[in-house]
């Protein structure tokens, strides 16, 4: 099979030619559909992610596949389910084994390129603004890098939840995005973000992405007991908080990483992609995936999300595309 791998960091990863694995203990093999990137993928690749495996790995954090074969002790989800999981690398390859646990089947409508792009982006959202943010009805929601990979299903979700969405990208193209995904107002990222917020009466809960200073400004135009949480730092500045600030307001800053409650709270995660699957059947959800390569493109596909020039999700599938 073929597999895109990090052999160094100091060279870019490659496409090579490996055997096919074999299900261990508690694992399916999966014939592999389609891998949803993230910008943790690019991090990782550089060595900067904050769970980085040793050179050589394939890299690839989500997946769509079909259950090919069982290792030892698995019986379930069946051979020839379909399925999405988060295997943490692996994805983008041929085939590739991963946690028969941590797979969900996927409803026989949704496209694998929709499944393989759904379960870091829309479960980092939904467990934010449900478990961490706490966020209710007619609270106002701020989303910066709000047409990006998970920003753009904090839109989406925040909206399902009865918020008022206040959604911030750059230019025109991505806040239509942001609009079509539900957002009540567009905020162009190069205008006066904290004016401009304060304008509509305030933010209860900051959803950010992007650190820097999209936090600083956010922070200064969040309500009274509001919740800024920070889920990363796309622009690759990682903020100081002035901690008075929030003695002040009364302000909680909230870490959250997705991938760590799997160490700690793996059914967390399972819960709630099976209630997120249950909203896309219900037609509540609309995953937008801009950008389809082959996995003989995944480079390319990187760059993408490097460059900014993405929306919604890139996707890399093991045949044409």
């Amino acid at each position: 099979m073929h597999a895109f791998r990090v052999t160094g960091f100091d060279t870019p990863p490659g496409l090579e030619r490996l055997d096919v694995p074999k299900p261990g203990p508690g694992q399916v093999l999966l014939d592999i559909a389609a891998c949803g990137l993230n910008f943790a993928d690019m991090l990782m690749a550089e060595g900067k992610y904050q769970e980085t495996p040793q050179p050589p790995f394939t890299l690839g954090m989500e997946v769509c596949g079909t259950v090919r074969a069982h290792g030892p002790g698995v019986s379930a989800p069946a051979i020839g389910t379909r399925v999405a999981v988060f295997g943490g690398q692996g994805g983008l390859a041929e085939q590739g084994v991963f946690s028969a646990a941590l797979c969900q089947p996927v409803p026989d409508g949704m496209p694998s390129e929709q499944a393989a792009g759904f379960q870091v982006a829309y479960g980092t959202s939904h467990l934010v603004l449900t478990r961490r943010a706490r966020l209710q009805p007619g609270e106002t929601l701020l989303v910066l890098g709000a047409a990006g990979g998970v920003g753009l299903t904090a839109v989406e979700i925040g909206k399902a939840m009865g918020a008022t969405v206040i959604a911030v990208a750059r230019g025109p193209e991505k806040l239509q995005v942001a609009r079509a995904a539900g957002a009540d107002h567009l905020i162009d990222a190069g205008a006066d973000l904290t004016a401009e917020v304060k304008a509509l009466g305030g933010a209860d809960v900051v959803y950010d992405a992007v650190g820097g200073d999209a936090f600083t400004a956010a922070l200064k135009a969040t309500n009274r007991e509001g919740r800024i949480v920070t889920i990363g730092f796309a622009s690759g500045n990682v903020p100081q908080i002035p901690a008075n600030h929030l003695l002040v307001k009364n302000i909680d800053v909230i870490g959250f990483y997705w991938g760590g409650y799997l160490k700690f709270a793996p059914e967390a995660l399972t819960d709630s992609l099976a209630e997120l699957l249950d909203w896309y059947a219900a037609g509540r959800l609309h995953p937008h995936v801009s950008h389809v390569l082959s996995l003989e493109r995944a480079g390319e596909a990187l760059e993408l999300i490097r460059s900014r020039q993405s929306t919604g999700k890139v996707v890399v599938v093991p045949g044409p595309a």
